[in-house]
């Protein structure tokens, strides 16, 4: 793995953005932003990959928007 500034800069900012959800979800009582959040949280330990991380946070991000759009 290899941790360079903007591989440690895109984890921050992808486990803060997780880290707001999953406190908005937790304090809401909302299931679909606390999931999405730890999972936000947790993923960037397992991609090295900068464009990955984002990717998988847009991802993420477009399947919550999905859900709430939804009614869940």
């Amino acid at each position: 793995m290899s941790i360079d500034g903007g591989s440690l800069f895109a984890s921050f900012l992808v486990s803060g953005l997780g880290f707001v959800l999953f406190e908005y979800g937790r304090r809401m009582k909302r299931p679909p932003q606390v999931g999405i959040g730890l999972v936000l949280m947790i993923f960037p330990y397992f991609v090295s990959s900068v464009w990955g991380m984002f990717g998988i946070a847009l991802a993420l991000v477009v399947v919550l928007w999905v859900a709430l759009m939804r009614g869940m």
